[in-house]
């Protein structure tokens, strides 16, 4: 039996469909002059289909796509046939909108966990995705990429947590008032040897594009 993303029931037991990626994606870019961060182009694929790569190369077996401003338009140009693609009517209310939409999706599918990513940060690599990924221990665990000490991303959310985060994640902010309440159960995974976390928000980021 499988679902309809072509897994086979009763493989949550294994590790890579425990803990699940989750790639928020939804954002209109603003200070881009409009166009969609996931659309934006790097090393020949758009951002969107760059970043799924990087949670597949991490071990992630099941991964889930919140996308928002041109869902369609991201569906049509970004090769996403082997991921859970969720829609966000209410991406313009900011990020936390897109992590709710996002965790929700993952009820009832056997993940444990989720492993967050954000399509603009394509400075974090497989390499840093799976450091996070291999913190994970149970439904309880907290756990986060650190850059020389410093929390960011991705982060690690055991479902446990998922109510809480939900019931926390307003405007941009995400699941930062939750994991500040819940500071000292966050394991830190130091990555500033292997990420850079930079942002893609102005155009003078685009830089960082390849």
């Amino acid at each position: 039996m499988t679902d309809n993303t072509g897994h086979k029931a009763g493989t949550e037991d294994q590790v890579g469909d425990r803990v699940a990626g989750l790639l928020l994606a939804a954002g209109g870019g603003r200070r881009l002059g409009g166009r969609p961060k996931a659309l934006l182009e790097h090393r020949g694929h758009p951002l969107v289909e760059h970043a799924v790569g990087v949670l597949r190369a991490a071990g992630c077996t099941r991964v889930h796509v919140v996308l928002g401003a041109r869902a369609e338009d991201v569906r049509a140009r970004a090769a996403l046939d082997d991921c859970v693609l969720v829609d966000n009517p209410d991406w313009e209310q900011g990020m936390g909108s897109s992590l709710r939409a996002g965790l929700a999706s993952l009820t009832g599918t056997g993940a444990r966990a989720a492993l967050v990513s954000l399509v603009d940060q394509p400075g974090i690599g497989a390499r840093a995705m799976a450091r996070v990924r291999a913190g994970y221990r149970d439904e309880a665990s907290l756990v986060s990429a650190a850059y020389a000490g410093v929390r960011g991303h991705p982060v690690l959310l055991g479902a446990a947590h998922w109510a809480g985060i939900a019931a926390t994640a307003t405007g941009d902010r995400g699941a930062r008032a939750y994991l500040r309440e819940h500071e000292a159960e966050i394991a830190l995974v130091e990555c500033g040897d292997v990420a850079r976390p930079y942002d893609i928000d102005t155009e003078a980021d685009l830089v960082h594009l390849e």
